[in-house]
């Protein structure tokens, strides 16, 4: 598992921009198969079946190893291609684009093409937000309620995440920690006890945020 990487958020979102009376409206999902992705891509097809074009491309994969990229009739290379290197750019993972076209009338030429479709991705990945997964670990810190008060503190004076904190017997914090920091955030908090604490590795997790 990557300890982090870029991704769009899990809404879908749709954006149109208009060039020379052409709509190019950008749809953008997190697509973590290609089964997933091609789902998509045939749902949108459907609905926009007057459509002039229906584009698309998506990246998948924790090595980017599913790449595609459909033209829908455009010239070779002018409109899936383009998505994708906006994709790849931007280094998303798990992302699949539809730009549905209505042609207006006024041809753009291969280099309007490319810009075209190139723009309307990026816009509508700008309209949709991208985030951050940071693989996580939540580490369980138990505690006697003598230390509640400075390990709170120093907890939310440092980079870590509380997630929980129960009031049992003793003090259990649920900790956000990241899995390259595991070794450094147990000693920390050893150090911080004097070693008067029970530290438990919990389950893994993906948090987002948004960049």
């Amino acid at each position: 598992m990557l300890s982090r990487y870029y991704t769009v958020k899990k809404e879908a979102c749709e954006h149109e921009i208009n060039i020379q009376k052409s709509r190019f409206i950008a749809h953008i999902k997190r697509a973590e198969t290609e089964a997933e992705a091609q789902e998509f891509i045939q749902t949108l097809k459907k609905k926009y079946w007057d459509a002039t074009h229906n584009c698309s491309a998506y990246i998948i994969g924790e090595h980017d190893q599913i790449q595609k990229a459909n033209d829908d009739g455009e010239p070779s290379g002018t409109a899936g291609v383009p998505i994708l290197e906006v994709l790849k750019k931007k280094k998303l993972k798990d992302t699949v684009v539809v730009i549905t076209r209505y042609f207006g009338g006024i041809k753009l030429g291969a280099g309007g093409l490319i810009r075209a479709y190139g723009k309307a991705t990026s816009e509508g990945l700008n309209t949709g937000g991208i985030v951050e997964r940071r693989l996580v670990q939540i580490v369980h810190v138990t505690v006697d309620y003598t230390w509640i008060g400075k390990i709170e503190k120093e907890l939310r004076a440092s980079e870590y995440m509380i997630k929980n904190i129960h009031y049992l017997e003793n003090v259990i914090f649920d900790i956000y920690v990241n899995e390259d920091q595991i070794k450094n955030f147990i000693d920390w908090i050893k150090d911080l006890t004097n070693a008067q604490s029970k530290i438990n590795q919990g389950e893994k997790l993906y948090i987002e945020n948004d960049v």
